[in-house]
């Protein structure tokens, strides 16, 4: 998904547990057909692990012969990771890689040096409608990795390994989490991980990985006497097992993972540790030097500032 202009995300209230070092309430923005709510960055935080950028958009209802026209734009140095609830996505992208993205699919496009992709509504679901809802998050890539050969991954729903007990039911989407682990190929440790909990049923964030928080997708949660409603992004302090439960029945995704060696540079649809780099690759975008994406005539110029 290309960084589309969005309100920023705001502070939400203090709260008296001693492990959260953060609330983020996701501003709301229309952007045409379907709004978007976006959680990261933030200005007191950038980065989750290697999660610098979350973007949270429907639930929308499009009618028949509407629906998600996002033209092919570039990436450098983060990897995407696309997550639906409903809905359905086909991918594009300038390595030959199309894939229709699927709820409980695990999408990975690792952009590395640069690629370019679109992402549009199928042809079948634009011809009915179709009731979308999902997740886009960024992993910026350590340094030394930033600049590998662009690749994609994709993990249907029943590649993925779950976990289910009274009232939770848990994905593990990539990394590790609740004794099992994803076969995802990631070049640095993070892990994202959706749950859902019935009402008065709890999970634990445990305190295994460096950088950990919590997204309410919706629903509303209890953690040590503070309650949480969705959305919201909940950021905890290292070293301390969280235990969640629902108040009424919720779904969130845990994320995080070990930081990363330096903060990183955003300008529009790229990511680098160099300003210089991020130079370069708007340069290349102007002047057509990163791949095409087969069957697409569009594409979305560079904007003359970044959101």
């Amino acid at each position: 998904m290309t960084w589309l202009p969005s309100n920023d995300p705001i502070l939400g209230d203090a709260q008296s547990c001693e492990a959260l070092e953060l609330v983020v309430v996701p501003r709301t923005r229309d952007l045409g057909n379907f709004p978007v709510r976006r959680a990261l960055p933030h200005g007191k935080r950038q980065m989750v692990g290697p999660f610098i950028f979350f973007d949270h958009f429907g639930p929308v209802q499009f009618i028949s012969g509407q629906g998600m026209d996002i033209k092919p734009h570039p990436h450098i140095g983060l990897s995407t990771v696309t997550y639906l609830f409903d809905g359905k996505i086909t991918h594009r992208d300038s390595e030959g890689n199309v894939q229709e993205i699927q709820p409980g699919a695990m999408n990975l496009m690792t952009a590395g040096r640069g690629i370019t992709h679109s992402e549009r509504t199928p042809d079948v679901e634009r011809s009915v409608g179709q009731k979308m809802l999902g997740l886009q998050s960024w992993i910026a890539l350590p340094e030394g990795r930033e600049e590998i050969d662009p690749s994609f991954q994709h993990f249907g729903a029943e590649a993925l390994p779950t976990v289910t007990d009274a009232g939770l039911s848990a994905r593990i989407i990539a990394g590790s989490a609740f004794g099992k682990s994803a076969k995802v190929d990631m070049v640095s440790d993070w892990f994202y991980v959706e749950v859902t909990l019935a009402a008065g049923n709890s999970a634990p964030l445990d305190a295994d990985h460096e950088e950990r928080a919590i997204y309410i997708v919706d629903g509303e949660i209890d953690i040590a006497g503070d309650v949480f409603e969705g959305p919201r992004l909940l950021v905890f302090r290292p070293g301390d097992k969280i235990s969640v439960t629902a108040v009424r029945p919720s779904r969130m995704m845990f994320l995080g993972g070990t930081a990363l060696g330096g903060p990183r540079y955003i300008w529009w649809n790229f990511v680098s540790s160099s300003k210089e780099r991020i130079e370069q690759a708007k340069e290349d975008w102007k002047n057509a030097r990163f791949g095409a994406v087969p069957d697409e005539t569009e594409f979305i110029p560079l904007p003359e500032k970044s959101f």
